[in-house]
């Protein structure tokens, strides 16, 4: 075998490792979930519309999110395999933020439209307000802290 062609065989097999080791989230059905994560859930969405559930393994540990509707606007509970609620992103309006938040989340979306908002909630405590953004006729995602201004690192 010639050497560019092994050399391309490296660099696939690479990519294939690689994404295999990141996380892989499945799409499943609600008895699918663990007696504990069920617990949870029958909680959490107590006046809530489900609309799914999901599992993700990330660095050897499961997770399982459910997605649902409360009063016409998102909510995402994501749960660790004991039950414990890890992560909520819950959407928010615009015009119910603190105006620093506003500010915040304008000036980081540099002239885009902002689509929809969302409080990031880890371990019980706001963390970050997530906006999804269209600009330059792109999607993305952008991120401010509670006090509006930008973090070291994403959430």
């Amino acid at each position: 075998m010639n050497a560019p062609r092994r050399a391309t065989i490296a660099t696939f097999a690479c990519f294939a490792v690689a994404a295999m080791a990141s996380a892989q989230e499945t799409k499943i059905k609600r008895a699918d979930l663990p007696p504990a994560v069920e617990k949870t859930v029958a909680e959490a969405s107590k006046g809530a519309t489900i609309q799914g559930f999901s599992k993700e393994t990330e660095h050897g540990k499961t997770t399982y999110e459910v997605e649902m509707a409360v009063n016409g606007h998102s909510k995402d509970v994501e749960i660790d395999s004991t039950g414990a609620i890890v992560e909520v992103e819950e959407e928010v309006a615009l015009s119910a933020l603190p105006p620093t938040v506003v500010a915040g989340l304008k000036a980081k979306a540099a002239g885009g439209k902002i689509l929809k908002v969302e409080t990031l909630t880890k371990n019980g405590k706001l963390v970050a307000y997530e906006a999804k953004i269209m600009a330059s006729g792109k999607r993305h995602e952008i991120q401010v802290g509670p006090d509006g201004r930008s973090l070291d690192h994403e959430e």
